[in-house]
């Protein structure tokens, strides 16, 4: 028998290759946030999908969609009020500047339209609702109830998914035209009383720059933005990291993520909005 020949040790790495390991690592960091873009992306072309698969979970949407407009209607109605007593003091105080006062209603109410409604409607859905979704499902995600759905042949996304981004949706639209009339009438009676505004003043020229793709604009605004705080909301739900301290994290992350998104989304559909739709009169 020969002898077995003996093992050398491994050599002590260089200098050069322990550099070499981290940099190694650094490209996938970078990477990460993109690959995650993906999956968030991959996700909402999944519920998409799903939405037109059967069976379609209605007793799942009705809960969901009961449980997104309990949370959020009273809310919405009392921060509305507000929003439309700034922004109607606000242009009312710019155009006594200007010389025209007798544009304050149609300029403060198109604002509430356009831009304040959907906004609000669509931070509350992603702080009350949105923070709810992402909390029930990744505390399914950490005891395995999600992976024990997939072994029963059940799929998640169309199952828990699909019903609360749809509820979402559904109360974003719903919930933006009561905020609307909300901050209209809290606008009205900011600038009739508070700054001696006429009544008659202020709907004329309301109805002078004011057009039915105005409202249009606002609910798909609204529509847009409730399917993202859903996608945001169940894609942090159905990936968090480390236990139950990570669903906490999933649940700050969803929030600020969603509200990031909103603004940016905004603001491309704003600009897209006032290129294709003429000004009234012009």
């Amino acid at each position: 028998m020969t002898a077995p020949l003996p093992v050398r040790p491994p050599e002590p790495a260089t200098g050069e290759q322990q550099e070499e390991a981290p940099r190694r690592r650094t490209p996938s960091r970078l990477l990460a946030p993109l690959g995650q873009t993906g999956q968030l992306f991959a996700l909402a072309l999944a519920v998409v999908r799903a939405v037109f698969r059967r069976p379609f979970q209605l007793r799942e949407f009705i809960e969901q969609f009961w449980f997104v407009a309990s949370v959020t209607i009273l809310p919405a109605a009392l921060v509305s009020i507000p929003f439309g007593a700034v922004i109607a003091l606000q242009v009312g105080s710019l155009t006594e500047q200007l010389g025209a006062q007798s544009f304050t209603g149609g300029a403060s109410v198109l604002a509430v339209i356009q831009q304040a409604s959907p906004l609000i409607v669509a931070l509350l859905i992603a702080g009350a609702a949105g923070s709810a979704i992402c909390a029930d499902l990744g505390s399914r995600k950490i005891r395995e109830e999600l992976d024990a759905m997939e072994v029963m042949g059940v799929s998640p996304i169309q199952r828990l998914v699909v019903p609360r981004v749809l509820a979402t949706m559904f109360v974003a639209v719903l919930l933006n035209g009561l905020v609307s009339v909300v901050g209209t009438l809290g606008g009205y009676f900011f600038n009739v009383i508070m700054q001696g505004g006429t009544p008659g003043a202020y709907l004329a020229s309301f109805s002078a720059l004011a057009q039915l793709p105005d409202l249009y604009v606002g609910e798909l605004k609204a529509l847009i933005f409730g399917f993202i705080a859903g996608i945001v909301a169940s894609y942090r739900g159905l990936n968090p990291r480390g236990g139950p301290k990570g669903v906490g994290d999933a649940v700050n992350q969803s929030v600020v993520i969603t509200f990031m998104l909103l603004f940016a989304v905004n603001m491309v559909l704003t600009a897209i909005y006032l290129q294709i739709v003429p000004p009234k009169g012009g």
